[in-house]
């Protein structure tokens, strides 16, 4: 679910425990000039836009927004009041979640799920984050003028109850698990006209997949689209489908992966790569559509066991020609990564400590704007627990900047706030600025977002929010210049 942070003032990090470490030893952060303030009227005329944060709030089922700002000169962050995005639907907090979301250019879509497998109201809200990039050539800037609002939704009983929202090719495309398939969304298709109408795309309904839907897209040509059955005669099945033009696209054929239980899927460097209960699969991609009349020869990568069980993953992250993947537990956790180029594609391991009661989640990536190129790990807690240490591991996937992520190693762990985990909702989450200079998490139980720096890998503001914070994202950034 794609795929994907709350933040209290500086001198409360040493009661809140969220303070930066190395690897070996923890380091209280101490209070700095950078400490956050709220911005009133006249502050916000000062200080230039950062970054504009949209926050899940799970406590009311809403979204809420905040732009962030910064002083280069005086070193001080500061965050304009929460505030509710104009047309978001009035959700039952009861009945319905805030699923997964993402953004393409300046515009935002995120899931709705039910209770009542989507027959009380799912579906999704699609809204332009007011944030435009103007480009100068040597240089360019963010324009934070408009207000967000909402541009497109469907919420209703024939949605099929969503979960998992995923990017590809610049298109949205959203599993519709009770009604096995998935439909696509094509961002370049909404336009505001200068008289405020909104143009907008007539979203795509594709047959593929059931249960609980992950899903894979090629080149925007062809979708892999999984079912989750762990048994009976659609366990490991795969459904192959046309991206087309047509309102609804059919199946083209199925095949089925040795073990069942899948729940991950991605794609990349020509190939498609699935999560079931042992392992990975993968197969090479059929853009063509050949496996109708030869079915794909399914490839199996075994990961080992675990007290005496296959290890396995649940998602992926892609970057250019890698696959990572999160795997294990305990003292055999470990971020794993593939080269997806490879003819016979092998991961290797980057271990990570792994605190008591908690475990490692969904890889997080960012090229950062200073040259490193990290991958972020949070170990969760695996249930609500008291005293539960929760970190942010950091990987360094290229040390010596040769393009080559075989000597990626565990550079830094950072102990965070707490989450609320329940199920699938209440995780911590991170993303970045558009240039890639800061990171912001959500520290769901603590009710507060963290400004982390990729520059230093430390904390440099905290946020207080209203309500629970959950799922993020972040766009814009400071203006560039080449």
């Amino acid at each position: 679910m794609c795929r994907r942070i709350l933040w209290i003032p500086i001198w409360l990090l040493l009661a809140s425990g969220m303070a930066g470490c190395n690897s070996a030893e923890n380091s209280l952060l101490q209070p700095t000039s950078a400490d956050p303030v709220q911005t009133t009227k006249d502050q916000k005329k000062a200080l230039r836009p950062f970054a504009r944060l949209f926050v899940q709030d799970l406590d009311h089922c809403t979204l809420r927004w905040a732009t962030v700002r910064y002083d280069d000169k005086a070193n001080q962050w500061s965050c304009d009041p929460w505030s509710s995005v104009p047309g978001f639907p009035q959700l039952d907090a009861q009945r319905q979640k805030l699923v997964q979301m993402d953004v393409v250019d300046h515009l935002l879509l995120v899931g709705v799920r039910d209770d009542a497998d989507g027959t009380f109201q799912s579906g999704w809200v699609l809204l332009d984050t007011g944030v435009r990039y103007i480009d100068h050539g040597d240089h360019g800037h963010w324009n934070f003028r408009r207000t967000p609002e909402v541009w497109d939704q469907r919420l209703d009983d024939q949605q099929g109850n969503p979960a998992h929202l995923y990017v590809y090719n610049g298109k949205f495309f959203l599993a519709n698990d009770r009604r096995n398939g998935y439909t696509r969304i094509d961002p370049s298709r909404y336009e505001k006209a200068k008289d405020g109408t909104i143009r907008k795309d007539s979203p795509r309904f594709i047959v593929g997949g059931g249960n609980h839907i992950t899903l894979a897209v090629v080149d925007d040509k062809v979708g892999y689209s999984c079912w989750i059955d762990g048994g009976g005669p659609n366990k490991g099945r795969v459904d192959v489908t046309p991206i087309r033009e047509q309102p609804v696209s059919e199946l083209a054929y199925s095949f089925y992966l040795p073990h069942g239980g899948i729940h991950g899927a991605t794609t990349c460097a020509s190939k498609v790569f699935f999560a079931p209960a042992a392992g990975i699969c993968w197969v090479h991609a059929d853009v063509k559509l050949e496996g109708k009349d030869s079915k794909p020869q399914v490839h199996h990568i075994d990961l080992g066991q675990e007290q005496d069980k296959p290890r396995r993953t649940g998602a992926f992250t892609t970057h250019k020609n890698y696959v990572l993947f999160t795997t294990g537990k305990a003292d055999q956790a470990a971020l794993a990564i593939l080269d997806a180029q490879a003819a016979q594609p092998q991961p290797w391991f980057v271990s990570l400590p792994v605190p008591a009661g908690t475990q490692p989640v969904t890889p997080i990536l960012a090229d950062t704007a200073y040259g490193p190129l990290y991958a972020f790990v949070f170990c969760d807690k695996v249930k609500p627990a008291d005293n539960v240490q929760e970190v942010l591991h950091v990987i360094d996937l290229d040390p010596d900047r040769n393009g080559r992520w075989d000597d990626a190693k565990l550079i830094k762990t950072i102990t965070v706030g707490g989450s609320a985990v329940e199920g699938h909702f209440g995780h911590h989450d991170l993303a970045f600025d558009s240039e890639r200079q800061y990171g912001f998490i959500t520290n769901p139980a603590d009710k507060t977002i963290g400004v982390l720096s990729l520059k230093t890998l430390e904390f440099v503001a905290t946020f207080p929010f209203e309500g629970k914070p959950t799922a993020l994202c972040v766009v814009g950034s400071r203006e560039t210049d080449d």
